[in-house]
């Protein structure tokens, strides 16, 4: 409690849910960056995928493809929360192409929370996958939170826990949303049962929501 009170002290005035234009300063892996806004650098992780860890197979390829998409460009960041780091949840896109689609066509990450019915990038992962694209010319590519669960001290600037399970310290927008029936993805269930206070989405109590969406987020 204490750590999460001190880092809304310090967490600039303006974060909220909303969209901006700003430069990418940095490509850190690939599904994070910073970026530039008022003379603030803002790191940026980007929504709905998981890459592969810089010391993971296709880490750096990862790495690599996001610098090519968005490497000193002016990219757009349509924010959603925030997690307990301070980093922006975000779809990024430039000159109109979703770079967080982008990279999941490429093989450069997987997708992620949504039911299959609804994921907008289930599609884009499932014509990488059958082409042999980037990760998934691998035989068995292990996804990264499970790579993250056996390598906790490797390359990874965070604990795994909170890559898998972001705590959303704004209330962007409590609606009425009380089932897990209503909810598109992971991040909106951990938003609505930690910033929202709706214990329905965890009927078992064990700190994770809507076990159907968030399957494989948290180990």
């Amino acid at each position: 409690m204490r750590t999460l009170c001190a880092l809304l002290c310090i967490l600039p005035l303006w974060v909220h849910a909303e969209v901006f234009d700003a430069p990418v300063l940095f490509v850190s892996d690939g599904d994070s960056i910073t970026v530039s806004r008022d003379g603030e650098r803002i790191k940026i992780r980007l929504a709905d995928i998981d890459a592969p860890e810089r010391a993971q197979p296709y880490g750096k390829q990862s790495r690599a493809s996001l610098r090519e998409l968005v490497g000193k460009r002016r990219v757009r960041i349509d924010s959603r929360v925030v997690d307990q780091y301070g980093r922006l949840v975000a779809q990024v896109s430039i000159e109109g192409q979703d770079v967080n689609r982008e990279q999941v066509r490429r093989g450069m990450a997987w997708t992620y929370s949504y039911r299959s019915a609804d994921n907008p990038y289930q599609h884009s992962q499932d014509e990488a996958r059958a082409a042999g694209r980037g990760l998934w010319s691998q035989p068995d590519p292990q996804p990264p939170w499970r790579w993250r669960k056996d390598h906790p001290r490797i390359d990874n600037e965070l604990p795994a826990v909170t890559r898998d399970k972001p705590v959303m310290l704004y209330d962007m927008h409590c609606g009425g949303k009380r089932r897990c029936a209503e909810i598109s993805s992971c991040d909106e269930a951990y938003f609505y049962l930690v910033s929202c206070g709706v214990k329905s989405l965890d009927g078992d109590g064990d700190g994770i929501p809507c076990a159907a969406l968030c399957a494989g987020q948290a180990r």
